[in-house]
């Protein structure tokens, strides 16, 4: 029996086995010749590009219910380290006890972080990087109509790239929905000197215009050097009453990465070849967020997104089954670079290219977005036959065409 072990339950974990599983039954084996286990701290699968709406308890998918059926096992557990020389993956149980896993091929794909800052009053700041964060705000949110005081509808956003913009804006609605928009303000703190510098010039006026739509403030060339209950001091000097502070500010990839000995970018991703092995290291692969994997048609190192992790995730699974039953592995090509930015009740914004020549704006790219969130994202649940026929390199983002862009 040959082993895959799988670490994550996030885009690329989910994917990259229901790929090795679907190689594994064209090729009629059984789920004793080809072992494919999963581990994960959490139960479900997180749609993390969605933690910035409302009810993000709802922005999840038991694992159970997608990998079961496919022939997967999973494994509840913390992963504490991995031994690529003994090919052992260690991990906490729930129960508190610590167990080995062994693999003959690795697939890390444990995601990425938000970077939480050092600064006073740092246990303030909010998040949308986890569930548990998304929700730990949502509850704040609804206690804000018990609290008095200054800013107690105010919000502050700490950086304008795309997770910042995408929060700042859907707040503008969910304070609303709280209180009267007199009483709303949102405050949208960068410190370079131009909203959604990744992004580029491209989608800026666009953005540019639905904040401004919003009544969003923006301040641009400051950074939090405090943070209370109630305030925000800039590094200017300004304080603003703020009950709610969110900090979307930087990201890396996950620590884990740190036990694998190959070389990292500057997000702390590893360094991968054209079939996401990771350089150097035998039998470990890396997907997702984890993976500084070339788009070799565009030329570029692709991002940590969920448009990436997806394919990053079938590719990695089919290599790391090709890889164990000797057959050729596939050159990772993704789609062709789009962003599709949410801006609450402004719309949204939809780029194409790297350059991010803007194809649709306000509630025609709202369309798009919404049909992303509520329909591709999401692996099917109870049609195990539809989830495998999604799965492998093959198989790439759908095409979409709204009406009015034609």
């Amino acid at each position: 029996m040959s082993s895959i072990l799988i670490v994550g339950g996030g885009f690329a974990g989910v994917w990259s086995a229901a790929s090795a599983a679907k190689l594994r039954g064209e090729r009629g084996l059984s789920e004793e010749d080809l072992r494919v286990t999963l581990i994960s701290a959490g139960d479900d699968m997180v749609i993390r590009p969605r933690l910035y709406e409302a009810s993000p308890d709802r922005m999840r998918v038991p694992l159970d219910r997608v990998l079961g059926p496919i022939g997967v096992r999973r494994l509840s557990g913390t992963v504490t380290g991995i031994d690529t020389g003994a090919r052992t993956v260690t991990a906490v149980r729930r129960d508190g006890t610590t167990g080995e896993i062994s693999y003959d091929r690795l697939v890390l794909a444990s995601g990425s972080q938000v970077v939480r800052p050092a600064l006073p009053g740092a246990e303030h700041l909010f998040d949308i990087d986890t569930m548990t964060g998304a929700a730990t705000l949502e509850a704040h949110l609804h206690r804000l109509p018990e609290r008095h005081g200054d800013g107690r509808f105010t919000a502050v956003v700490v950086g304008a790239g795309f997770t910042g913009l995408e929060i700042a804006t859907e707040l503008v609605g969910r304070l609303r929905d709280l209180a009267p928009a007199e009483q709303v303000r949102v405050v949208l703190v960068e410190r370079q000197d131009e909203v959604g510098p990744e992004l580029g010039p491209g989608p800026r006026p666009a953005i540019e215009k639905a904040l401004a739509k919003l009544s969003v403030e923006v301040r641009l060339g400051v950074s939090v050097a405090e943070v209370t209950r109630d305030s925000v001091l800039l590094s200017d000097g300004t304080e603003i009453a703020a009950h709610t502070v969110v900090w979307t500010a930087g990201m890396t990839a996950s620590p884990l990465t740190a036990f694998v000995p190959a070389p990292k970018d500057h997000l702390g991703r590893l360094d991968v070849d054209e079939y996401l092995r990771v350089r150097g290291v035998p039998d470990v692969y890396a997907a997702g967020d984890t993976a500084a994997a070339l788009s070799p048609a565009e030329g570029r190192v692709v991002m940590q997104s969920c448009q990436h992790a997806l394919p990053q995730g079938k590719f990695a699974g089919h290599n790391v089954a090709a890889d164990l039953l000797d057959e050729d592995l596939v050159r990772f090509e993704p789609a062709s670079y789009v962003t599709c930015l949410a801006l609450g009740p402004a719309g949204a914004v939809v780029t194409s290219g790297w350059d991010r020549e803007v194809q649709m704006t306000e509630h025609v790219a709202k369309d798009l977005k919404q049909t992303i969130n509520q329909q591709w994202i999401y692996p099917p649940v109870d049609d195990p036959q539809a989830l495998l026929r999604q799965a492998g390199p093959q198989a790439g983002w759908p095409e979409y065409r709204h009406p009015e862009a034609q």
